[in-house]
Order: C-alpha cells, then structure tokens, then sequence
C-alpha cells in the first residue's frame, strides 16, 4: 500500500478571545462551525459533499461542547448530512492530534477530502457536581469547574503527578535554573512580537473574525506591557515563585481549522497548497514535568522526516509557561531560538485549549507559504505529561 502525500490547502482561526471577554457570549459549537463554514467558502471549487470527515479537537467537553463537537459543527455550518464528525481529545494537543489523525486518514486512503481543527471556550466551561454514591444524601456534594486543570481526581494518583499546572512550571524553572527575570522578558517578547505581527498585516490572511462580535484581533495582547509592570505581578503558585498570570498563557475562547487532501483532493480544490504534512510524533514524560513533553516529541518528528533543526525556518512552540518554552529551548541546544514562535505566542495570543494545536499548525502552513519553501514545525506540551510535534514543508 502506497502512502499519499498530505496537503494543507487553507487554514483559518478565529481572533482568540479572552476570558469573559469578547467570545465569552459565543457557544463552542458555534465556534467550531464558523471556522469549518469559513474554510468551505474560502474554497468555492470544492464541492461540500466531498469532504470525507471533519475532526474536531476539544479538551474538556463537559458543556455545549458535548455531544461530538465536530459532528455538531457539520451540522451548525450548513455543510451536507452526509459529512461526518469526530472529536479527539489529547488535551492541550487535542487540535494538533485531530490534525495528525486527520492527515493519517489522507495518507492511508481512507479520505481524500477533510477537514481538521480545534475549539474552546473556556469562558463557557461549566460547574459540575458528579453523582452521589447512594440516593437521596443529606450532606452536601462538591462542585468542579471544568474550565481548566485536575478536577475528581483518582485517589490512586501519586501526589506529585497531580500538582497544579503552574507548579508544574515552577519545576521546570527550577530543573533549568530560569529566573523571574527571564520568564518575564520571555513574556514581553510574545507581546511585542504578536502586536506587530497584527500591525504589519500578517494574520490578515488567516484570521475570520466572528460576526457581531467587536473583536478585530487578539483579546490578550497588551501592547503596553513592560518588565517593570511584569515585575509587579505576584506568583501564583509559589510564594517565593517566578510564575505569574504575565509570563503564563491566559484562559482564551476560540476556534481553528485546515483544509487537508490528496492529489485529487487537490485538483477538486482548483488551489494552490500552503504546505505538506511530513511527519508527527507523540511521547510521554513524567505527568508534573508535562511542560516539557515536546522536547523528545519534536527530535522524534524530525528524525521522522529526515531533519534536524538546522532545517527549520520557523517552530511554533506553544507557550502554556514562559518557564516552560524555556525549559524546551534550554534542551535544544541546536535550535536557533530566533525561529520559534516569530510572530507571537500563546502568551501573548491566548491557549484555548482545543483550539491551539490547529492554530499552530495553520500558522507554520502560512509562514511557510509566505516565504515560498522551508520546513516548519508546530508542537506543544501536555497536561498529564505528553508531548505532540507535528513537520510541515514547502
């Protein structure tokens, strides 16, 4: 059996919102479906009826989210009955996983023709309250919100897998000696860069704005930002810590999606494509160290496709703590830093979870077709401790 190349023929995402903000009035489903309608449109030539599957990815599912998420965008965006859905969850790599697996059905031959992508709305994540052990309890029972982090957790779990996500930073910063210092300037990096990415027109070409909604570019942004007012921010975690809510990703709403074929999805498509899927890789690490579950992941999917990072022009790496991007770029000793994440990071953008492994992969699909040829990279970490990489060329 011959495998078939991939092709990313268009990727869009919506302006991340932030938390309470912008979206926060926007159902998840309805995030999903404005993406998938967007990426339809935007290929006038494709006849809607050819797209063989629609994977979705979405971290928590516990609210409007639910009920396969990716079948009700089919649904909520107009396209055929015909066209089904399926939604992944591998956490914070759920939108980069449906990618992978999306593009696994492509080579195979088991799809010409899907779409893959991602959503959250974390501001719509909702309580819940798990089902008495035995009918009618007189005391009272616990509610969870499900809009991030450990929630019911197994008693059998050892303690220090199940430490808060921000502690789990800490121990990176530690492990790699990173002070407050450059965790914050790590941070205000992101600002800047993706303030001038906006500015300069670069997310023109992939961004869909939601309608009715007033959100013209990223919610989390803060162009204004300093290191002195970086410095003012109390930790989070630790009271003698270095992670703060500046140098951390925020909670964020948004969606993201691609267009993925083959040779004959490709003509179907009458366009040119923005880049080819090479290689992936997933991997796991001990689950508090999860912030760098990408290091291994990423040298697996270079080996994969035969690269090293020399090759690189661009690595979107996602930025859940500025402790951990450093502690990934710290084990790269190879890595030009000056490729990762040049027009902004999550920091900066925002990390709906979901939703952020398409918005990755879109982004390194764009930049590579703006500059004509190369070879990217999208990958992020994973809560539980995991890893998720993912090689693009042109």
């Amino acid at each position: 059996m011959s495998i078939r190349d991939v092709y990313i023929v268009d990727a869009v995402r919506t302006p991340i919102g932030k938390f309470g903000g912008a979206l926060s009035s926007v159902r998840p489903d309805d995030l999903a479906a404005h993406v998938v309608r967007a990426l339809v449109d935007r290929t006038p030539d494709l006849d809607p009826a050819r797209i063989d599957d629609v994977y979705f990815g979405d971290a928590n599912g516990a609210g409007e989210d639910n009920r396969d998420v990716a079948r009700m965008a089919v649904l909520l965006a107009g396209l055929p009955v015909s066209v089904p859905g399926v939604t992944v969850n591998r956490l914070c790599g759920s939108g980069l996983e449906a990618v992978v697996q999306a593009a696994r059905a492509v080579a195979l031959g088991d799809a010409s023709v899907v779409l893959a992508g991602g959503v959250e709305s974390m501001s719509r994540a909702p309580w819940v309250v798990p089902k008495p052990e035995r009918a009618f309890p007189a005391g009272h029972q616990q509610m969870y919100s499900t809009t991030l982090g450990w929630r019911m957790t197994n008693p059998r779990m050892p303690d220090e897998w199940t430490v808060p996500l921000g502690e789990g930073a800490e121990l990176i910063a530690d492990k790699h000696a990173l002070t407050r210092e450059q965790q914050d300037a790590f941070a205000l990096a992101s600002h800047h860069k993706a303030a001038r990415a906006w500015a300069d027109g670069l997310y023109d070409g992939e961004v869909v704005a939601y309608g009715g909604v007033d959100l013209p570019r990223d919610e989390s942004i803060r162009d204004t930002t300093s290191m002195e007012a970086l410095a003012k921010l109390k930790p989070s975690f630790r009271t003698d810590g270095t992670v703060t809510a500046g140098n951390a990703s925020p909670l964020n709403d948004g969606a993201a999606a691609l267009l993925l074929v083959d040779e004959d999805g490709l003509r179907a498509c009458g366009r040119e494509p923005l880049a080819r899927i090479r290689a992936s890789a997933v991997t796991g690490i001990e689950p508090q160290l999860f912030g760098l579950g990408p290091v291994e992941a990423v040298q697996r999917a270079l080996t994969k496709a035969g690269r090293t990072f020399d090759d690189l022009a661009v690595l979107e790496l996602n930025e859940a703590f500025a402790a951990q991007a450093l502690g990934c770029l710290a084990e790269w000793p190879d890595l030009d830093p000056s490729v990762v994440n040049p027009r902004g990071g999550a920091i900066a953008i925002g990390h709906p979870l979901g939703a952020s492994g398409a918005r990755l992969a879109g982004a390194v699909a764009h930049q590579l077709a703006a500059a004509g040829s190369g070879t990217g990279m999208a990958a992020l970490c994973i809560g539980v401790g995991q890893g998720i990489a993912v090689v693009l060329e042109r």
